[in-house]
């Protein structure tokens, strides 16, 4: 009965949390690497330091917070960008989709997968921007959508599937 003894309970349990921090850890080397460059490696930047107090409340560990500011700084690997994805979804709801990444093709072909996949396309920029307000914090909706809860299952898994891929940042719906 291979698979059935403590260890290895904690071995695959251990094997979830860690590929969830992963996610977490890449994400915020990706914010920190941008702002770095943004500001030049200064990080006494108050953006900068921002953004590595979230990453430090996230327990990342301090060399891999160094090393992403050298990367932003010494402008290794790709040019960063931030790009804004707009959509429909499920039941009719604006969805726009912040993206962080160096290969515009591939983020745009992966969140175009994840809506085709579901039988909803992307939308032309300001096609769902227009019923959104920008704020410091991200979009806020103008008008909600109702939902169904058939609709709001598939917004559900739609946002999950989003969040797991690295370049996505956030995910904001006009769903009530």
């Amino acid at each position: 009965m291979s698979g059935h003894n403590k260890w290895s309970q904690i071995k695959n349990k251990k094997a979830v949390t860690d590929g969830k921090k992963s996610k977490i850890f890449s994400k915020y080397a990706r914010l920190i690497s941008l702002e770095s460059k943004r500001v030049n490696g200064d990080v006494n930047s108050a953006t900068l330091r921002s953004v590595i107090e979230k990453a430090k409340k996230e327990n990342m560990p301090s060399d891999n917070i160094d090393r992403a500011v050298k990367k932003g700084k010494g402008g290794e690997g790709g040019e960063m960008e931030t790009i804004i994805y707009e959509g429909y979804g499920p039941g009719g709801c604006g969805i726009i989709i912040e993206a962080l990444t160096d290969n515009r093709n591939k983020a745009a072909a992966e969140i175009k997968h994840a809506f085709t996949k579901r039988g909803l396309a992307l939308g032309t920029p300001g096609s769902a921007s227009w019923n959104f307000d920008k704020t410091l914090d991200g979009y806020i909706p103008k008008l909600t959508t109702p939902l169904s809860d058939e609709d709001l299952e598939k917004l559900e898994a739609l946002v999950d599937e989003l969040e797991d891929n690295d370049e996505v940042q956030k995910v904001y719906t006009s769903a009530e």
